[in-house]
């Protein structure tokens, strides 16, 4: 039996001179977001993520995407990360693993997400385009590296086929969603947190 308990809950700020951000994110949440990053596809992508990972998310973002979506992109991945990690607190309970395999049309995502405090990404993903509409596709690693780096957990993308990138980079957000859903569900059968080093 899994249940959910009902206080993991963060709010973050992050301003520089590139970009103003205020996110707040809720683990125990019913899907629901309200995004104004100003980078219209990573906000699709977000909206995805939080659907997918049945979490509360709401960013208001301002950046210099005058220029860029890379400063704006990586930042909300690191307030995103920073707040994952603290609404999460002690991580007392959680399943700590999670796993998961999401289709769109002809391609295929998988990500596996490990909430062990020791930050890595292993990203292996071949995107045939550079764009999607005005959106550079290498960001798409500079969010999850730098979302990975501050929630400190270890992540794995991997996409073994896929033709679309819009599809492919669809595949890997739900996946993402979906496999942190996973991973931070509470599990009475957990004494304590799921390592026998008796703390992560």
């Amino acid at each position: 039996m899994t249940t959910k308990t009902s206080n993991r809950f963060a709010t973050k700020k992050r301003n520089t001179n590139e970009t103003k951000i205020n996110l707040s994110l809720n683990i125990d949440g019913e899907g629901q977001s309200s995004l104004e990053t100003g980078v219209p596809f990573l906000t699709h992508m977000l909206d995805l993520f939080t659907r997918h990972g049945l979490f509360d998310l709401n960013i208001q973002a301002d950046g210099d995407t005058e220029i860029d979506d890379h400063h704006t992109t990586e930042d909300i991945g690191i307030v995103l990360g920073e707040a994952l990690k603290e609404a999460l607190g002690d991580k007392k309970g959680i399943r700590r693993y999670g796993n998961a395999f999401v289709p769109m049309d002809e391609a295929l995502a998988q990500v596996t997400v490990d909430l062990s405090n020791r930050p890595h990404l292993e990203y292996r993903v071949n995107l045939p385009s550079e764009k999607v509409g005005t959106f550079d596709t290498e960001l798409v690693h500079e969010f999850l590296w730098k979302l990975a780096l501050e929630a400190q957990m270890n992540l794995h993308v991997n996409v073994p086929y896929g033709e679309n990138t819009h599809h492919i980079i669809e595949a890997v957000f739900k996946a993402l969603g979906r496999a942190l859903d996973e991973a931070t569900q509470i599990d009475p059968r957990v004494k304590g947190v799921p390592s026998t080093k008796g703390r992560l």
